[in-house]
């Protein structure tokens, strides 16, 4: 039996959360005393993350969405596959499980399939996590194929604030591809971790008797080397906020407006994005854009399609193949990811090297925008799981077999 609710139970809408002017004291959740953050509540508070914090907008500027185009089917629901633990599941089922808020599959640039649970709407923003890293390492690779940045220089040629920690002697490409040695814990269960200083540094959560740094930067100086620099893969969010600072010094611009006018503006989007800022105003480059679900299925497609997207060259289609091809999988495997067998990392992307050439965007609690190219298929998906990991957790043993299910049965038809 399971340790909670289910998707059904811990609807937010259902639950009543934050209705009332003010809510009664059993539905308001804040930041400050931690009832925002932990499933059942952040069922509500990943839709409602501007509510909860400051951020910055990322504007879609002044000119027309583009309409996606719908053909939406009916027999994607039934579509059965078997989840990495050996059980029987189908696609429909497979949603409920995940505990969905949002999810869109695309095939061949149409609407396919479209559903929206809980807190979600088509016009709401969602937290999209780690989604946030493909961003920040798409800018980065951007540059460097404009010759603004260069991966093989040091992280110091950009930051000398930098010397002497645990990014003295990294090379960009180390931090673009996470195969930095720096002692930081990702473990989001083990409360001495890392990431929890970090995520009270970003303002995040607030931890009850803060002792630690209350901005990014000022955390990102106290991380101490462990291991050497590019002998294997570790995900460590770190390493993004190391490239977020860099991508905006070397761009000359903060990271939301860079978003803005390299890829909103020119995407044809329906919504303003944004990303959450720490007490500084610094952009939370690792963790913290917030997006429609239609919007980042946009983004998605535009990739699937080399970079272009309204008959415009978004992104220059040689970046778009770097990140496709993948990096070292023997690096990736000393990760010991048992449900990502064969997969490597490449500029922030995670990367399948299935038949599908999928690579995807990917953030805990089951963020994702799935691109796999040789079915012509797009998925993007905003939830609310209460188990944060991807890896090795329960939801790459049922999502990442139920993509491949679906890319199968839509490629044949």
């Amino acid at each position: 039996m399971s340790e909670f609710l289910d998707a059904k139970a811990s609807d937010p809408v259902a639950r009543g959360l934050m209705v009332g002017f003010p809510p009664g004291p059993d539905r308001l959740l804040r930041v400050a005393d931690g009832t925002s953050r932990g499933f059942p509540n952040h069922r509500w508070s990943f839709s409602h993350q501007r509510e909860l914090g400051p951020s910055a907008a990322i504007r879609r500027g002044p000119g027309a969405a583009v309409a996606l185009s719908y053909g939406l089917r009916d027999d994607l629901d039934a579509v059965g596959f078997t989840t990495q633990d050996g059980q029987a599941m189908t696609w429909g089922q497979s949603v409920d499980v995940n505990f969905t808020d949002g999810l869109i599959v695309l095939h061949r640039g149409k609407v396919v399939y479209e559903t929206y649970r809980g807190a979600l709407a088509p016009h709401i923003p969602h937290h999209a996590m780690s989604v946030t890293k493909s961003f920040t390492g798409l800018l980065a690779a951007t540059l460097a194929h404009e010759g603004v940045l260069d991966p093989g220089a040091p992280v110091v040629n950009w930051l000398p604030e930098m010397a002497g920690t645990a990014y003295g002697d990294a090379t960009l490409r180390h931090v673009m591809d996470m195969t930095t040695g720096v002692r930081y814990s990702e473990v989001y269960t083990d409360p001495k971790a890392e990431v929890q200083a970090y995520a009270a540094a970003a303002g995040l959560w607030s931890p009850p008797n803060p002792t630690g740094p209350d901005n990014i930067i000022d955390f990102l100086r106290t991380l101490a080397k462990e291991g050497e620099h590019g002998q294997a893969f570790a995900y460590k969010t770190c390493n993004t906020e190391v490239l977020s600072w860099i991508v905006q010094r070397a761009g000359a611009a903060p990271l939301a407006q860079q978003i803005s006018e390299r890829i909103w503006q020119r995407l044809g989007v329906e919504e303003d994005a944004y990303l959450m800022v720490d007490r500084t105003g610094m952009a939370i480059g690792g963790a913290a854009l917030n997006t429609t679900l239609r919007d980042l299925a946009r983004f998605g497609e535009m990739m699937r399609n080399g970079g272009l997207a309204n008959g415009q060259q978004i992104v220059p289609a040689v970046v778009v193949a770097d990140i496709a091809g993948g990096a070292d999988r023997d690096h990736f495997a000393k990760a010991d990811y048992v449900t990502l067998p064969g997969w490597s990392y490449r500029n922030q992307w995670w990367v399948s090297h299935n038949r599908f050439g999928a690579y995807t965007a990917r953030g805990i609690h089951g963020q994702a925008c799935y691109v796999a190219p040789s079915a012509e298929m797009v998925i993007a998906r905003y939830a609310s799981h209460p188990t944060a990991a991807n890896g090795n957790g329960p939801l790459d043993r049922v999502s990442l077999p139920a993509y491949e299910a679906l890319a199968e049965h839509l490629r044949r038809s």
